[in-house]
């Protein structure tokens, strides 16, 4: 009996260990299929490897990858798209083409150096657009065209040393632009009155040169300013004499000579802008600082705030001392002539007052 019974311990152990094997072979089937048909959606979905997709706030997160271009296979239905600290130096014209919804889409922190005209041009309902610490040298003219929902347009901490004449068609919505940490030297005056939704403009480290091709956009910001804009102002590099000045606090006296290039076109939207009128007095120039872009008025003699001051004054008390000298020698006169006549009427006597004068008296008084 104990044989037997042992037998048929033994015989039922390996009946149940093969059991058991069996449903962990199934489990484990079950897993990997269920693993498969979850790598399988969301490579459905067009989800970068690399990245991280997030459905319900439709946010495609590929920062710190390690990406050198644009990432290929990005969802459709994403309307925010982190690409930051990477590598990415180009951005093909097509390559958002398959994310025409995008809404937030941040480059910063890249290798970019420039940025091709129409690469932005399928996102038309972009609204936030930062493009900072990368090494962008220029903008092209017409690089933002048609994104007629852009709000928010950060350029700042690249090496742009020149900005066009506009930024594209479509892009009159933008109410923030920053520039800051650049190499900016001077900036057409045309390109921010083609932005007249701007609210906040922010100009801060940049070498500007404030001569005469700058003064056009001292004559914007002053109007900017005046109708309730912000900003952080233009802090002057050049010429020495203005170096740590700010643009607004210099005279317009300064600027004498400049031809109003950049004048506002005729029927203009903010209308008149105060104290636009050219100055009359001429700049003032040092030794090593050639007036570029101005046309020096003929005969035109240097000048500064303090001596036109002084010179007004000094007019005035001359003025005021040769009309005193004119007063008293009317006075003079005038008190000359009444004791003059008094004297001659006291030599007549009181006879001869009322009666007719005889012929010596007339031939004496005709005597001198």
């Amino acid at each position: 009996m104990g044989l037997r019974e042992s037998s048929s311990f033994s015989t039922l152990g390996d009946s149940e260990t093969e059991a058991m094997d069996k449903s962990l072979k199934i489990t484990s089937g079950n897993w990997l299929l269920v693993w498969s048909v979850i790598l399988l959606a969301h490579r459905a979905q067009g989800c970068p490897e690399k990245c991280l997709c997030h459905t319900a706030s439709k946010t495609a997160d590929c920062k710190n990858r390690g990406f050198t271009e644009i990432p290929a296979r990005l969802p459709p239905e994403i309307q925010i798209l982190l690409l930051q600290n990477n590598r990415i130096w180009r951005i093909n014209q097509n390559a958002f083409t398959a994310t025409p919804l995008l809404k937030i889409l941040d480059l910063s922190n890249n290798s970019l150096s420039s940025v091709a005209p129409g690469a932005f041009q399928k996102l038309r309902y972009l609204q936030v657009l930062n493009l900072t610490r990368n090494m962008i040298h220029y903008i092209e003219n017409k690089t933002f065209s048609f994104l007629p929902h852009l709000k928010e347009l950060d350029l700042s901490s690249n090496s742009i040393i020149r900005l066009p004449e506009t930024f594209g068609n479509s892009t009159g919505n933008i109410t923030l632009l920053s520039l800051k940490h650049n190499k900016l030297q001077k900036m057409e005056r045309i390109l921010l009155e083609s932005l007249p939704n701007l609210k906040v403009v922010l100009f801060k480290d940049n070498p500007w040169q404030c001569n005469c091709n700058i003064f056009g956009l001292k004559l914007w910001l002053e109007s900017f300013l005046y109708r309730g804009g912000i900003s952080d102002g233009i802090v002057c590099s050049a010429p020495g004499v203005r170096k740590g000045r700010a643009l607004l606090a210099v005279p317009y006296e300064l600027f004498g000579a400049c031809s109003l290039r950049a004048a506002p076109a005729s029927g203009h939207p903010h209308g008149p802008e105060p104290r636009a009128s050219e100055p009359r007095a001429s700049a003032k120039h040092g030794p090593h600082e050639p007036p570029d872009g101005c046309e020096p008025k003929a005969k035109a003699r240097p000048v500064s705030l303090r001596h036109a001051i002084a010179t007004v004054v000094i007019t005035g008390v001359v003025c005021g001392i040769v009309c005193l000298m004119m007063l008293a020698a009317a006075v003079y006169g005038c008190a000359y002539a009444a004791i003059t006549a008094k004297a001659r009427r006291q030599q007549l006597g009181p006879g001869r007052q009322h009666g007719a004068p005889d012929k010596r008296e007339l031939l004496e008084s005709s005597v001198p």
